[in-house]
């Protein structure tokens, strides 16, 4: 890939990104070998992999920080090889599912192996949830759809919808249900978080239905696509396998959903954006999402531990995004972290002090768990000493299109002005209007609801929007 000096970049981890598609092939090949006569322990590989071997290889391999230069964006972008790693994913995870539920069936298995069954479908499903959430970012249909498919085996549908047009919305402020609160154990955000998700959805479809005079109960709307993709396809199996086939189902989908659940867990523990003057939340920055850049770890999930550039840009592709040297740091790997997350005074122990150090001793700043924040106050009163800057880089380093918002000439507004979001350059078009999301063709500005988000990136709202000539 040449670069603006005319001298080529590669991607020294091009070929080892395959690891991602292969996580589902090892879960694949432990239920196919369990089948032709293997011991049901080899059911337990992946877990151990999973759960032992990935946090080893990040502590032995340690952290890669390097980022491609943005004059090399373009052409990694535009290389489907990356893209195709994302869908090769797919195929395996729905033949380990469908084989996983045979065997639970047929397998005549111990407790053990019927536990390290649902151990293993769960985790590639589990992992599935995030190679949904590379492809539900992109503006292609074809990705979108990809990305319901993928969560219809471990019964998710509705991340589709809340995750890009709630949590990126809301995110590191306490009326998110998928941000974390220092003081809050896992266990305690875990049905917070799955409740408040659903309901979340559910509230989000309706008012984009709404606008669009459409009934919430009807084929428009994308929680009730997903979820009867999870009905059809547990149905069917079902119906084959009969209704032990469905209680295995229903279980490793409960358990691949909490996995993604601890991941968000760890995402944004404790942080908070805050308060303008006038009543909005600042924009997301890199201080509020915690990154890692352990290698391992980034190769299994696209590189999603760099959470910051993520929130930055969400239409990203995997292989561009960047480590900003500002952005607060888990002390492992994701893979680590959710181990110590299941521990709720490991966790305490570990991340408390970072959550103080981050917002540099005024825990005023940090999002706190209610019930817990006058004990936390009281108990981190003697504050960290202040570190230079804690807030991080701020997010006009991150963004990919230019942040040049200083005065500029005054142009002409009329109903036919389009706007263009400062951070994504999506242009509003009143011509086109926004039909997805409601606002039909012909839909002036003035009439788009003031809290709206833009529909690609769901970073900037509509006051942001900047008018074109």
């Amino acid at each position: 890939m040449p670069n603006a000096g005319g001298e080529s970049w590669s991607d020294g981890k091009r070929w080892l990104w395959l690891l991602s598609p292969a996580l589902p092939v090892i879960g694949l090949g432990s239920v196919l070998a369990v089948m032709v006569g293997a011991p049901a322990a080899i059911l337990w590989a992946l877990p151990v992999i999973f759960y032992g071997l990935v946090p080893f290889l990040d502590w032995w391999i340690g952290e890669d920080s390097v980022n491609a230069p943005e004059s090399a964006v373009a052409a990694l972008n535009s290389d489907r090889y990356y893209l195709r790693i994302v869908y090769a994913y797919i195929p395996s995870q729905y033949l380990a599912t469908i084989f996983g539920a045979w065997l639970a069936v047929n397998g005549h298995l111990g407790v053990g192996g019927i536990l390290g069954l649902i151990v293993t479908v769960g985790i590639v499903n589990g992992v599935a949830i995030n190679t949904a959430h590379e492809l539900g970012h992109k503006t292609q249909a074809l990705e979108r759809w990809l990305a319901k498919i993928t969560l219809a085996p471990v019964a998710y549908g509705h991340f589709f919808v809340e995750h890009n047009r709630g949590h990126h919305v809301r995110v590191a402020t306490p009326e998110d249900p998928a941000s974390s609160k220092m003081g809050e154990t896992f266990w305690q955000f875990l049905p917070r978080t799955v409740i408040g998700s659903a309901q979340s959805a559910w509230h989000i479809e309706g008012e984009r239905l709404a606008r669009q005079k459409k009934p919430v109960w009807s084929v428009h709307n994308e929680n009730l696509q997903a979820w009867a993709m999870t009905v059809v396809f547990f149905g069917a199996l079902t119906m084959w396998l009969g209704p032990w086939a469905l209680a295995f189902l229903v279980v490793q989908a409960a358990f691949g959903a909490s996995l993604l659940e601890v991941v968000n867990y760890l995402e944004h523990y404790g942080l908070v954006r805050q308060k303008q003057a006038d009543g909005r939340y600042e924009r997301c920055q890199p201080r509020h999402s915690w990154n890692s850049n352990h290698v391992v770890t980034n190769l299994f999930l696209y590189q999603l531990q760099r959470h910051s550039d993520h929130h930055a840009n969400p239409t990203r592709r995997y292989q561009a995004l960047r480590h900003f040297d500002g952005s607060p740091q888990l002390p492992s790997g994701y893979a680590a972290m959710i181990l110590i997350a299941y521990i709720p005074s490991l966790w305490f122990r570990i991340m408390d002090p970072k959550v103080v150090k981050h917002h540099g001793g005024d825990l005023t700043k940090a999002n706190l768990y209610p019930p817990r924040r006058e004990e936390l106050l009281a108990r981190w009163s003697r504050t960290a000493p202040a570190v230079k800057n804690p807030e991080g880089v701020d997010a006009a380093d991150v963004a990919d299109a230019p942040r040049a918002e200083a005065a500029a000439p005054k142009l002409r507004i009329d109903a036919g002005t389009r706007y263009q979001c400062p951070n994504c350059e999506y242009v509003y078009d009143p011509r086109i209007g926004s039909p997805h999301h409601g606002y039909p063709a012909g839909t002036p500005w003035a009439s788009i609801a003031h809290d709206w988000c833009c529909p690609d990136c769901a970073v900037r709202e509509k006051p942001d929007f900047k008018p074109l000539a």
